[in-house]
């Protein structure tokens, strides 16, 4: 079985599956049910770092394609900052897997881990939000999105108007709403970065 290969060589580099995980920086109950049900039915960011850890190829060691041909990996950031592409933010913290259907006309995503309490109860601190990169500012109006304001990223509600826009945090007990002219979007500069398509909880 494939699977047992893969942890004869675990073995044989790392002494055990629990220094291996620590090594990738998955957890070791993680890296078991991988060996026992089978990488096809796994997360496919863990397989890819089994994969790399082990210097082998995902193809040799999916059995099923369809892990590989319909999903597409997105990374996952604690922080953004400006001017530098998504896929090369200093700040990745992991890898997660999105339907490639997603990503049809050219569309791309990513995700953060949220880091604060501000858009409770809607989205918990640890959550993670996959968005939708937008550069038209007018499609999301009434929207969750990830707003840059100068180097810092902040994810809030946005409602736009004639006089320009106010990020909204759902904890309004905890937080200010805040309001921003036209003149402060071009100067601050303020810029929309993206929309919220889906939440994933880790229970």
């Amino acid at each position: 079985m494939l699977e047992e290969q893969i942890k004869k060589l675990i073995i044989e580099k790392y002494g055990s599956v629990r220094q291996f995980a620590l090594k990738i920086d998955v957890p070791g109950t993680t890296v078991s049910t991988i060996l026992q049900r089978g990488i096809d039915n796994s997360n496919v960011g863990n397989v890819i770092k089994i994969c790399k850890a082990l210097n082998l190829s995902i193809d040799s060691l999916v059995e099923n394609k369809k892990l590989v041909n319909n999903t597409v990996q997105i990374p996952v950031l604690s922080t953004i900052k400006s001017s530098i592409p998504i896929d090369k933010q200093p700040d990745i913290i992991e890898y997660i897997e999105i339907p490639k259907q997603w990503t049809l006309k050219n569309k791309q995503f990513y995700a953060l881990k949220i880091n604060d309490d501000s858009m409770m109860p809607k989205y918990n601190k640890n959550d993670i939000v996959i968005f939708e990169q937008i550069e038209d500012m007018s499609v999301t109006n009434n929207k969750d999105c990830a707003v840059m304001i100068n180097d810092e990223t902040t994810f809030k509600k946005v409602l736009l108007n004639e006089n320009g826009i106010v990020l909204v945090p759902y904890n309004i007990d905890s937080y200010e709403t805040k309001i921003y002219s036209k003149k402060e979007i071009k100067n601050t500069p303020i810029k929309i970065i993206g929309v919220a398509r889906e939440k994933r909880t880790k229970i």
